[in-house]
């Protein structure tokens, strides 16, 4: 099975223009998660509209296809870039994984648990949760909340907490009921990541502005599975404070 991670990197972002090309620890965004990668994939391909984007990744050897500076996401973007590359390779990809590229300390082990997901063919698309334990967490709109059902398919996605423990005070909702905060990242058969491309806009992914809404409501699947690795994301400048006390590599 071959398996395909894909960064789709943007210069242009509005929280934090730039991003993919800030330093951290000597080294820039988009090469500490494109390193990340290597270390659990063979293939990992950086899909940018950007020159300078390009360039950066061109300097330390990485994959960059240059895609349209007209996708609305990442997973449009995500498509042209496999169409792309498998034009210039001439050879069949299976399984494609979205990868943030705003997540310099993502774990590789993250990725490998993607990647097994599609042992059962019955998967077709597959994500990642954490079991929440911070009450902060719970009512950050920031962290995107997911219910799943028995069989391990995600119902909702959510910027509020869900689902609504009626008979607790929120300060106790997370002794009283599991909640899980959703990683951003998406693991896709080829096949369906070109299907996804070709939906319309949906009223949930608008009022939540989350992408996999629409994908629910359009009658797609979502396979999840629990992590306990932890992620951080860099979303705006103020986030760097996270990484202050951090090792770099």
């Amino acid at each position: 099975m071959n398996t395909i991670g894909i960064i789709p990197a943007r210069y242009n972002s509005t929280r934090f223009p730039g991003k993919p090309l800030i330093k951290i620890g000597g080294k820039t965004m988009i090469r500490r998660v494109y390193e990340r990668c290597t270390l659990s994939l063979n293939n990992v391909i950086v899909a940018t509209d950007d020159e300078r984007i390009r360039n950066e990744v061109d300097s330390f050897g990485g994959l960059v296809i240059m895609t349209s500076p007209d996708h609305k996401s990442g997973t449009d973007r995500c498509a042209e870039a496999v169409s792309l590359y498998q034009k210039s390779r001439n050879e069949p990809v299976d399984v494609v994984i979205n990868i943030q590229g705003d997540e310099p300390f993502l774990d590789p082990a993250i990725l490998s648990h993607l990647s097994k997901c599609f042992i059962n063919p019955e998967i077709r698309i597959s994500t990642l949760v954490k079991k929440i334990s911070s009450e902060n967490e719970i009512f950050d709109p920031n962290l995107v909340k997911a219910v799943i059902d028995k069989n391990g398919l995600a119902l909702y996605f959510s910027r509020s907490p869900i689902p609504y423990v009626i008979n607790a005070d929120k300060s106790k909702w997370a002794g009283t009921h599991p909640f899980y905060k959703h990683f951003g990242i998406y693991a896709f058969r080829k096949e369906v990541l070109m299907e996804l491309t070709q939906l319309t806009l949906s009223s949930l992914e608008q009022a939540e502005s989350l992408e996999q809404n629409r994908w629910l409501e359009n009658g797609y699947r979502i396979h999840v599975e629990e992590t306990e690795h932890e992620s951080i994301s860099i979303d705006t400048p103020e986030d760097l404070g996270k990484i202050n006390n951090m090792n770099f590599s």
